[in-house]
Formats: structure tokens, sequence, C-alpha cells
């Protein structure tokens, strides 16, 4: 019988998957250095070693039933590996897993059961297996109400995701919401998002310019307030100028039809992540070099 602190041991050492760690003892009767060997043989023990590598690719995805929606991110060191179809098969199934449970956190997710034990084993074993570092970098879990519609959309087959929920209206508004934050990146939904510092530190650089023009001090201070309200209308979405229709903005769109602007999730994959620089040339002959 293999103990669970056995396969524990093991999968600490090697990086691979909890089934793979209990196979590899299984075959070797208990003796964990010879199932280190088993695995590196079977070319499993590999996916520790890629923990130092960036995985800046990838791609997101969104899941829906019902009221429930669930936005994931997984991410590959290439853009080739996002492109492979068993990478595709394991976002499906790390977003229905989720979808189909009560995690709503990236620890919780992880720690869900699936064909090789949970979430983070599974993503282990497919590191082995393709070759590259994978990272399940993060999730959102959104709820709606019954009154309320969806709206997804996933620019250049998920290298950004948008879910967007509309009070009213239909999925389709919900949907032009979504395209538009997918074209536009706001940062906000709402004015009332923006966090006060940074408010306060645009009012100062605003202040500083328009001093610098050589305008009075009261003349200043609205053309600082016009100036902020432009600030504004780029970084909330609800009060971005629809790209459909230029002469109305995102609230006004949805409320001409029916509907009320409720929310915006949107990952961009490799977001914040500092990408590695790849010089083909110096690659080459390094090769030629060896």
């Amino acid at each position: 019988m293999i103990s669970a602190s056995l396969v524990k041991e093991l999968r600490e050492q090697t990086g691979a998957g909890m089934m793979d760690c209990k196979k590899a003892l299984t075959e070797c009767d208990g003796n964990i250095e010879a199932a280190v060997d088993w695995l590196r043989e079977k070319g499993i023990a590999k996916a520790g070693k890629k923990e130092a590598r960036i995985a800046a690719e990838g791609l997101a995805e969104i899941f829906v039933e019902g009221n429930k929606a669930v936005m994931i991110e997984i991410n590959s060191e290439t853009d080739f590996v996002s492109k492979n179809d068993e990478f595709k098969e394991l976002i499906k199934t790390v977003g229905e897993t989720i979808l189909h449970s009560d995690a709503t956190t990236l620890e919780e997710a992880n720690e869900l059961p699936c064909e090789e034990g949970t979430i983070k084993d599974l993503v282990i074993a497919k590191t082995s297996k393709i070759g590259e570092k994978l990272d399940f970098r993060r999730l959102a879990v959104v709820t709606k109400n019954d009154d309320e519609n969806f709206g997804t959309y996933l620019h250049m087959g998920g290298k950004i995701a948008v879910l967007t929920v509309v009070k009213g209206a239909n999925t389709d508004v919900a949907k032009d919401v979504a395209m538009q934050a997918a074209a536009m990146k706001p940062r906000y939904v709402f004015k009332e998002d923006v966090p006060a510092d940074e408010v306060a530190r645009e009012r100062e650089v605003l202040k500083e310019q328009a001093m610098n023009e050589g305008k009075p001090a009261e003349i200043a201070e609205k053309m600082v307030e016009g100036r902020l309200n432009k600030f504004f209308k780029e970084i909330c979405l609800s009060m971005q100028a629809f790209i459909k229709d230029g002469d109305i903005d995102v609230t006004k769109y949805v409320t001409n039809n029916g509907g009320e602007l409720v929310g915006m999730t949107m990952f961009s994959v490799g977001e914040g992540i500092e990408k590695r620089q790849d010089n083909f040339a110096e690659e080459v002959m390094a090769q030629i070099n060896n």
C-alpha cells in the first residue's frame, strides 16, 4: 500500500502529478529513489525544473451556465503552445470543473478534483507532457440575477476576454458592451470606481499643466475639471464614447435599449507579466557554437 505522505514527498521532489507519482511508487515497490528515476525515464519529472521560466502567453476563456459565469487565464511560454489542442482541452477541463463547483478563488480551484487528482496536479502533468511551463494564473466567478444578461467576447481567440453584466436589455447589447471594452480597454466601469488617490494625482498633474500654460488660478481650476472629465471618459467604460455611435456614451447606448450597465470583468493575457525577450539570431549562433 502506497501512503499519501510518500506520494506527496515524491511530488515535491519531482513536480510530477499525483497519479503519476502513485504509479511510479507502485511500479518501484515504494522505493522513492527508484520512483524518481522511473519518472525521469518516462520524461515526467520535468515540470519542477520549469518553475523559473516565464509563462506570459496563453489564453483566457469564459464558461457560462445559467446565472453563473467563470473566466480563467492559463499561461504558456509560447504562443505556439497556446494553439495546441491539448492546451485548449486543459483550459476546457479547468473552466468546466470550476463552473460546476463552489470554488471562487484560485486556491480553492486548484484543489478541485479532476482526472489527475486536482486541477493543480493536472496543470503540472500537462506541463510535463507539453514541455513548457504552464500557469493557471487567475479566475473570476461572476453571478447575475434572472433579470440580467451576460455579454461575452473573446478577442483574437482568447488573448482578451471580456464578460459584462447588463440589467434588462438583451445578450446582444451586453455583447456590444463587451466588444467595446475589448477595443477601448477601460480600467474601470464607473467614475466612482476610480481610486481617490488616482484622481488626486491626475488632478495635480492637470493643474500643473494649466499653470505652466500661464493661465490664472481660477481659469486653471476650471480647465482642470474639464480635462479631468475627459480623463474619466477615457478610463471608465460607462463614460466612453460608444464605438458604434460616437454621439452617445456606453451608458446611453445601454439605456436606449432598455437596460442598465451593472459590471465588467476583463482579462488581457500576460498583462503585468514581464515577458521574455528572445534574440533569435543570438539563439541560432549559440546553437552553432555548441
